[in-house]
């Protein structure tokens, strides 16, 4: 064992809340863009938008978090290639917490509509400015495979150093160092 340091409960409870959030509204987007156009297809729009804009809100105090506590160690040495892998998708999810949210609101902005949280205008309705929602059409929807991806890496990562490695990584995610 490298690091037997437990986490603090925030960074816990932050990963949890910020993971679990992005699992679920990542769910709610796959399931809605092949809908057909009309009432049903908007009512899950607007719950994707609002926790959406949540995700963010947690992902900034994640974020922020993260700078002042700093990445935590590995919980076991590894090969140096393994070790830059993890931190790269460690990375990549971390971005990607922010620029999901954040490319969503482009969108939404650009093509002129309020942005709102569970019925609750955050921000008023403007004028299309076509190239935003261009830029946040592009990156929110050509990003989902990749993140599929890196989301598996992540977790079979995690998985292979709590049973292959039995180093204790997901217990020490789930508070049980």
């Amino acid at each position: 064992m490298l690091n037997k340091k437990p986490l603090t409960w925030q960074t816990i409870v932050l990963h949890w809340i910020v993971g679990l959030s992005f699992i679920g509204v990542f769910g709610i987007g796959l399931y809605m863009v092949d809908l057909p156009r009309g009432p049903e297809k908007f009512e899950w729009i607007s719950l994707h938008k609002s926790i959406g804009a949540l995700i963010l809100a947690a992902a900034l105090i994640r974020f922020g978090w993260r700078l002042k506590e700093g990445a935590l160690p590995p919980a076991s040495k590894m090969p140096a290639w393994q070790d830059k892998a993890a931190k790269a998708v460690h990375g990549i999810l971390l971005l990607a917490t922010l620029a999901m949210p954040i490319s969503g609101v482009a969108m939404s902005v650009g093509g002129g509509r309020a942005i709102e949280i569970f019925g609750w205008q955050v921000i008023a309705e403007s004028a299309k400015t076509p190239w935003l929602q261009e830029l946040g059409s592009t990156i929110h929807t050509s990003a989902v495979e990749i993140l599929i991806f890196v989301f598996v890496l992540h977790v079979g990562g995690a998985i292979k150093h709590q049973v292959i490695d039995k180093d204790g990584t997901i217990s020490r995610m789930l508070g049980r160092s």
